[in-house]
């Protein structure tokens, strides 16, 4: 149950950084670091991220961006299907 209450949490707050991100771009205000964005993304927000990002219309059209998006999701796969024994006793400790 911890780890569903997690990435909710991460999923949310994740949305959160890219709606914010969005609304300043558009009013000239206080941006979002992309590193913040990415990092979110990679801590679970994935789901959100992407959501986000078609949704708000934000941040697709930036090649860099892109690239350092699907590079770091693509890690993440890698690590949910090999899951090395440091990410596998993580998951066990969440799960419960």
């Amino acid at each position: 149950m911890h780890l569903v209450a997690y990435l909710l949490l991460i999923n949310l707050l994740t949305f959160a950084l890219y709606w914010h991100d969005k609304r300043a771009a558009m009013r000239g205000g206080w941006r979002i670091p992309e590193a913040s964005l990415l990092l979110g993304g990679f801590l679970g927000g994935t789901p959100a991220a992407l959501t986000a990002q078609r949704r708000l219309r934000h941040k697709t059209r930036k090649g860099s961006f892109q690239f350092k998006f699907w590079a770091l999701t693509a890690v993440q796969a890698g690590l949910l299907f090999w899951q090395p024994p440091l990410l596998r006793a993580l998951i066990q400790h969440f799960a419960a």
